[in-house]
C-alpha cells in the first residue's frame, strides 16, 4: 500500500504490525461471527495485513477455503509465512489490490475485510470488485472504523499532532473515518449489493499502564511519520500530553481504551 494520504508505510510496519494484533482481535471475532462461514465455502479476506482474521478462520475450519489479500506485500510476507509455519493447506495469500481483484465473477461464497475499506485507494472500486467476484446470494462482512470520537487512540494523535506538525505530515484521520455516517452503506448499496446492515461495536485496548501503550505505539512505528517530523525537544512535551489524554482511563486493571467501529453485513 502506498503512503498516499499520510498513510502509515504498510510493507515497513509490516514485521511490527502484530503488536497490535491481540488489541484488535475482538474485531476479528466479531468479524467471523457475522461472516458464518460454512464447510465448502470459498472464502476471500480483503486487506488481510499480517493474516487476521484469515489465520483464526482457516485453523477453526478446515474444510473452508481462503485466499487472503493485501496491496502490501511485506504485509503478504508475513502473512503468508505464518500460513506455512502452521502448515494451513487451506489458506494462500496474494499481494493485490482491492480494486483490481484478478478473480472471475461470481467465485466467492463469502468476503471479509476488517480495518481495510477506508484505507483503499478508491474505496467505491475495491467494494464494486467484491459485488463482482462475490456468488449471488453470498455474503460480505466489513468492519470500518466509525467516527473520530469513538476511535480514542486516533483522536488523541489528532488531538496532539494538529498543531505541532506541518499539515504534510499530520496522520490519516480523514481518511480513517471515511466510511463514518452511513458512507459505507450507501457505497455497497450503489455497488450493487441488495441487503445492508450494519451496527456500531465497542471493543478496548488493553495495557498494563500508560507506558507499555506508549511503547506498544513507538515499537510498532505506528506514529513515526508523525514523530519523526517533531523537533527533538517536542518529543518529551508529546508524550506527556499523550499520558494526559490517557489518565481518564487507567482503571485498577490497567490502561482500558475504549473504540468503536461499524460491521456491516451486505448480501448479493
Amino acid at each position: 500500500m502506498s503512503r498516499e494520504d499520510n498513510q502509515p508505510d504498510w510493507d515497513g510496519l509490516a514485521e511490527k504490525f502484530d503488536l497490535w494484533a491481540p488489541h484488535i482481535a475482538p474485531v476479528g471475532e466479531a468479524l467471523l461471527e457475522a461472516l458464518d462461514a460454512q464447510p465448502g465455502d470459498l472464502i476471500l479476506d480483503l486487506a488481510s495485513g499480517t493474516g487476521e482474521p484469515a489465520l483464526t478462520l482457516a485453523k477453526r475450519q478446515p474444510l473452508i477455503t481462503i485466499t487472503g489479500t493485501d496491496a502490501a506485500a511485506g504485509m503478504v510476507q508475513v502473512a503468508a509465512r505464518k500460513a506455512r509455519e502452521q502448515q494451513l493447506d487451506n489458506l494462500q495469500f496474494q499481494t493485490m489490490a482491492a480494486e483490481a481483484l484478478s478473480f472471475p465473477d461470481n467465485h466467492f461464497d463469502r468476503i471479509s475485510c476488517r480495518f481495510g475499506v477506508m484505507l483503499f485507494n478508491d474505496p467505491e472500486a475495491g467494494l464494486q470488485q467484491m459485488q463482482r467476484v462475490l456468488k449471488p446470494g453470498g455474503r460480505c462482512a466489513l468492519a470500518v472504523w466509525d467516527t473520530l470520537e469513538g476511535m480514542t487512540s486516533v483522536h488523541w494523535m489528532q488531538q496532539v499532532f494538529k498543531n505541532r506538525i506541518p499539515e504534510s505530515e499530520q496522520p490519516a484521520v480523514d481518511k480513517i473515518i471515511s466510511m463514518s455516517d452511513g458512507v459505507l452503506e450507501k457505497l455497497l448499496e450503489q455497488v450493487g449489493f441488495s441487503s445492508v446492515e450494519s451496527q456500531v461495536n465497542r471493543f478496548e485496548y488493553h495495557f498494563p499502564d500508560f507506558d507499555s501503550y506508549w511503547h506498544n505505539c513507538v515499537d510498532s512505528a505506528i506514529m513515526k511519520q508523525q514523530l519523526d517530523a517533531l523537533r527533538a525537544d517536542q518529543l518529551g512535551e508529546v508524550r506527556n500530553v499523550f499520558a494526559e489524554l490517557a489518565a481518564p482511563y487507567q482503571t485498577t486493571d490497567g490502561l482500558v481504551i475504549p473504540h468503536e467501529y461499524r460491521l456491516a453485513i451486505a448480501i448479493k
